[in-house]
């Protein structure tokens, strides 16, 4: 289950005034009065001052900082960055402009771009003269660390994420400040990742207790659970979860997941309720087709899976069901149709080809039949039903030699489980081995 859980990577850190950029010289009366006004968040003041500075001394390293400052601080995202690029130019060692945009280009979502200036600031020292918390900052840093290395980065397939780094990350962020609740969060989502679902346990159970109103570490708590096959305690903290966040789509889902593992009639009228207070809500309606046709609810599964794939005419998984319950209902030549189709948008989907195979059959198309088990063959595994469809397609083929191999094929594996299909298949055979 992959979270990206929020660190705190703002705006820059530390006092807005005395950045100093590695300079030997006081700052300029300009700058000055630009930081004071800067020290009160008056940033109207502020810039039009640093603007018109920078216009006569535009290789002034600490205005520039300043000026990205505020351009951070108001949301300004792109100036920011242009801003910090250009401090970086002037001086490659200012550790305020590095881890600076480094949290800003994390926090935009330009992990690719964030890393390396994050990893580099972590190497790095403030100026003399700086007033950034050291500790604090690189603590952001390492942080901000953590959360690229345990996703990777979105839009590089080049990079994948890297649990195991992403661990040794948030471990340099503790020995610089005090855990915080993201952090057991995330160390909680490494542990899962990495298949450690008792620690993840732990560290969710952790985080609880410390924010027991945390509806993310709620939910991941579940999703563990439920991994861990441990049902009962799921549903009980999805329910009282629930009761607190009745409109919570994910913490339903996970309770109508729990009541489908229990085997109980729950599931069906809690995801009806959600349907109909939440029609537009296609991720539960599809959960919901699934639970009516386990249910026998056919008619109202397909009504349902129709709807979903009006919007999705080419998902297979919709496709596959919705061809699952035509069959259930004997409409097998619209089951065909379905089944073809989803063939064609996933040649791997061997439940697609089994489901063809059998509605293919039941029209009275064998060789149809005989070609989708054929397909079918490349991605599932034979069993007793498949070579008893096997053998009475190519009988109808009046194929009598493979007729013959696949009912004695069937007999082996049937070994008595389908004893009206066994019955059928020794009449034949005695029938076909005795004709010359």
């Amino acid at each position: 289950m992959g979270l990206w859980i929020g660190v705190v990577i703002g705006a820059a850190i530390g006092t807005a005034a005395v950045f100093g950029q590695r300079q030997a010289a006081a700052p300029s009366a300009e700058v000055s009065n630009a930081e004071a006004a800067m020290l009160k968040g008056d940033w109207k003041t502020a810039e039009p001052i640093l603007d018109s500075w920078l216009a006569a001394h535009g290789d002034d390293g600490r205005a520039l900082f300043d000026a990205a400052y505020i351009a951070d601080a108001q949301g300004r995202d792109a100036d920011a960055a242009a801003l910090y690029r250009k401090v970086l130019a002037l001086d490659p060692k200012s550790f305020e402009a590095e881890v600076s945009l480094g949290l800003l280009l994390a926090r935009t979502g330009k992990p690719a771009e964030a890393r390396p200036a994050l990893w580099a600031a972590t190497t790095m020292e403030p100026s003399a003269d700086s007033a950034f918390d050291l500790k604090a900052a690189k603590a952001k840093a390492w942080r901000a660390l953590a959360q690229i290395d345990a996703h990777g980065a979105a839009g590089d397939p080049g990079w994948k994420a890297d649990p195991a780094q992403a661990s040794i990350d948030l471990l340099e962020a503790l020995k610089l400040s005090p855990e915080t609740e993201a952090d057991t969060l995330l160390a909680a989502n490494l542990a899962e990742t990495s298949g450690d679902l008792p620690g993840a346990e732990t560290a969710y159970r952790k985080a609880l207790k410390g924010n027991p109103d945390s509806a993310e570490a709620e939910s991941a708590l579940a999703h563990v659970l439920i991994a861990e096959k441990k049902y009962p305690e799921a549903e009980e903290l999805l329910t009282a979860t629930r009761k607190k966040q009745p409109e919570n789509a994910a913490i339903t889902a996970q309770l109508a997941a729990v009541y489908v593992a229990e085997d109980k009639a729950d599931a069906l009228p809690l995801l009806e309720d959600w349907h109909t207070k939440h029609p537009q809500d296609a991720a539960m309606a599809r959960m919901l087709a699934g639970v009516e046709a386990d249910a026998g609810e056919y008619e109202k599964s397909d009504t349902l899976y129709v709807e979903l794939l009006a919007g999705s005419p080419r998902d297979e998984e919709l496709l596959t069901g919705d061809g699952q319950n035509l069959i259930r209902l004997r409409r097998y030549a619209e089951a065909v149709k379905v089944f073809e189709t989803a063939t064609e948008v996933d040649e791997t989907n061997g439940d697609a080809w089994n489901g063809l195979a059998f509605s293919a059959f039941q029209t009275h198309q064998p060789s149809i039949t005989i070609h989708a088990l054929t397909v079918r063959s490349k991605y599932l595994p034979e069993n007793a039903t498949i070579y008893f469809l096997w053998a009475t397609a190519y009988d109808t083929l009046h194929d009598k030699k493979q007729a013959v191999a696949y009912y004695h094929r069937f007999l082996e594996s049937s070994a008595g489980k389908l004893p009206d299909q066994e019955w059928q298949a020794r009449q034949r055979l005695a029938l076909m081995e005795k004709t010359p």
